[in-house]
């Protein structure tokens, strides 16, 4: 099913063995996440890019590292929970219009745990390099059997993992400059079950012309159009209730993988003693998941059954793209006084680049699922219009150094969501402010350090889920079925962070 075969991929998937996809809401922006650092996440990530505590400035703003001396290790967790779930009053409709019965999907996320690793060694007073591993990206939805709008989302996976090789060089006159090469494994898995009603409606229709020896409706009296659409309507509405009573819902499971590489650059400015600013800039990059479509319970033919029509399993060998964003970061730093560090940042992230969400053939129209629905040329097996929108993050923060040994910390974010008009069951999301508090305990003499952070996120509104059935040849024109899911989502978050680091 997977295309992993060589041995990195085999050396990143005993990497990701403790990593657990995150909730598809915590995200900080899209499928990004937030929560890489327990210092940082502290201050909710203010400053990031013009404060080099630690070893983790290796993927905040890699020329960070020229301000740390020696090797310098840290590594530590974060865990993730999420409550989202369908306010009551959530509805469905099929591809005919007739409405459908089932529950709210219960809670969608489970509880997600994040670890990372991050190390710098300093090469000589010019050059240092450093090495991270970490999840940047992840998403996870699972809805119950019975859900209500089964026929657009049951399970909703992404997890990846980066592998980031740095390096940063200073002129000795306060500037720094530093580049990451980012690597990156991602796993993905869609499904839902499949509405048969639809097809069944289009095959009535057609044999209805062809014995009517027409090619088109537009070719018969209005009364006989009429009656050809209520024939056929009525006819698929029967025989879809009946097949899913017999043998249940057809479910199509897709799944793959994939390694792509993007690359961030960062600058890092000493203003002053008391104030830097730092500037960090990531290229966009796209990832080409390749697996396998697998489609259970598709009706074929058959002698045997009462309905004309028994569940087979068909496969095809697919592609599902997923465009990463370009983003640009901004971050600085002052020093008030000697107990009390003041930090502030934005992020830019192009999440316009991703606009939608389809599967594509890797076997041409001679592949089972493409022969048996009827998909021909350069068209998707599936489309999911996205059309999300490019997004700001805003972060503020503080640190108290109350002893030479503790300090405390608080952080605020306003952290605007990509999705848009086109608000999914697969990601429920909505604008939302996360706030921090965290805790330094650093032993100077060893050179050990732990930070602990918690924080917990508030949602502007509840999330308004309106999705439909879209053409991929005009994904933001009208619908191409009557099939609807609308649903209100409540969601709320909180998180955990721990972290040890180590200066040699």
């Amino acid at each position: 099913m997977h295309k992993n075969t060589n041995a990195l991929v085999k050396a990143i998937r005993l990497a990701t063995l403790a990593a657990v996809a995150a909730p598809a809401s915590v995200l900080a922006g899209g499928f990004s996440l937030n929560e890489q650092s327990a210092s940082q996440m502290g201050v909710a990530n203010a400053g990031a890019a013009a404060n080099p505590e630690n070893a983790t400035t290796v993927l905040f703003n890699p020329a960070g590292m020229s301000q740390l001396s020696g090797t310098n290790i840290s590594f530590g967790a974060a865990v993730l929970d999420i409550d989202a779930e369908a306010k009551s009053g959530a509805k469905a409709v099929n591809q005919l219009g007739g409405e459908v019965d089932g529950s709210r999907g219960d809670d969608i996320a489970d509880p997600a745990v994040l670890p990372n690793f991050y190390l710098t060694h300093e090469i000589n007073d010019s050059v240092d390099v450093g090495f991270g591993i970490h999840a940047p990206y992840g998403l996870a939805a699972d809805y119950d059997n019975d859900f209500v709008g089964r026929y657009f989302a049951d399970k909703t996976e992404l997890t990846a993992i980066a592998f980031t090789p740095s390096i940063a060089i200073n002129n000795g006159k306060g500037l720094s400059m530093g580049a990451t090469l980012n690597i990156m494994y991602a796993e993905g898995r869609l499904s839902k079950y499949q509405d048969i009603r639809g097809g069944v409606y289009q095959q009535g229709i057609q044999q209805a012309l062809e014995a009517q020896g027409v090619s088109s409706l537009d070719q018969l009296p209005p009364s006989v159009q009429q009656a050809i659409q209520q024939q056929a309507q009525q006819g698929a509405a029967n025989l879809g209730d009946a097949y899913e009573a017999n043998f249940g819902a057809p479910y199509a499971d897709i799944e793959g993988d994939d390694i792509a590489v993007n690359f961030r650059v960062g600058f890092l400015y000493e203003l002053s003693e008391q104030t830097q600013i730092g500037f960090t800039a990531q290229t966009g990059t796209e990832f080409e998941l390749e697996g396998e479509i697998e489609l259970q319970g598709y009706p074929a033919p058959s002698a045997q059954s009462p309905l004309g029509v028994a569940p087979q399993t068909l496969t095809e060998n697919v592609t599902v793209p997923l465009a990463i964003p370009e983003s640009a970061t901004i971050g600085i730093r002052h020093q008030l006084n000697n107990e009390v560090t003041l930090l502030a940042g934005a992020t830019y992230a192009r999440w316009s680049r991703f606009k939608e969400l389809d599967i594509y053939s890797r076997e041409g129209q001679a592949g089972p699922v493409s022969e048996a629905t009827g998909r021909t040329g350069d068209d998707p097996i599936t489309h999911i219009t996205e059309e999300w929108k490019n997004t700001w993050q805003f972060n503020v923060g503080g640190i108290w150094q109350a002893t030479p040994e503790w300090a405390l910390k608080a952080g605020y974010a306003f952290d605007e969501s990509p999705v848009d008009q086109y608000v999914t069951a697969r990601i429920p999301s909505e604008d939302r402010h996360w706030l921090t508090l965290g805790t330094q305990w650093k032993d100077v003499q060893s050179g050990w350090t732990v930070d602990v952070a918690v924080g917990t996120l508030i949602f502007a509104d509840d999330a308004k889920v309106d999705d439909r059935e879209y053409s991929h040849a005009d994904p933001t024109g009208q619908p191409i079925s009557n099939a609807n899911y609308q649903a209100e989502y409540e969601l709320s978050a909180w998180s955990a962070a721990f972290e040890v680091s180590k200066a040699f």
